[in-house]
């Protein structure tokens, strides 16, 4: 698998996102899903990374500059023929790196709180993420679960 840089403009890719906000818009309010769409995913303070097998989308992730040490985990999605098939830690082992390279002191996410996003949870907390209080411009929201790692 290879990650790349980028590639927002690329079919595969616009068609990933859109599937990952109508699955989220399934499972949350629309005030309580936090998935970025592509104009906000350009924005210069979020990095955006696909993961590629054999020319096929595996996946994709983003990491927002929230300040000088602190990041957050935003718009990880594996496709669907990928699942179960290490995309997901490999992308955000490449993340976490990716902080640790820009001298974040913590990283962050927000993720649903229902049990279909349990195996991403649990992801996360293998990963040496804990449950930690909203951060950043986060409101306390039943439908959320905010998670962070420090990093060394």
């Amino acid at each position: 698998m290879e990650i790349h840089i980028g590639e927002l403009t690329h079919p595969a890719v616009i068609t990933l996102l859109a599937e990952h906000h109508q699955d989220m818009l399934l499972h949350s309010p629309p005030e309580s899903v936090h998935a970025l769409d592509l104009s906000a995913l350009s924005h210069a303070d979020i990095s955006f990374w696909s993961v590629w097998k054999d020319n096929e989308l595996a996946g994709c992730g983003a990491l927002k500059e929230l300040d000088r040490f602190h990041g957050e985990i935003k718009s990880m999605r594996t496709s669907k023929n990928f699942l179960r098939q290490g995309v997901a830690k490999l992308l955000l082992t490449h993340m976490i790196d990716q902080a640790s390279t820009r001298g974040y002191h913590i990283l962050s996410l927000e993720t649903g709180s229902m049990a279909v996003f349990l195996p991403a949870q649990k992801l996360y907390q293998q990963l040496g993420f804990a449950t930690c209080p909203p951060f950043a411009d986060y409101q306390a929201d039943p439908y959320s679960t905010f998670m962070s790692k420090k990093i060394s």
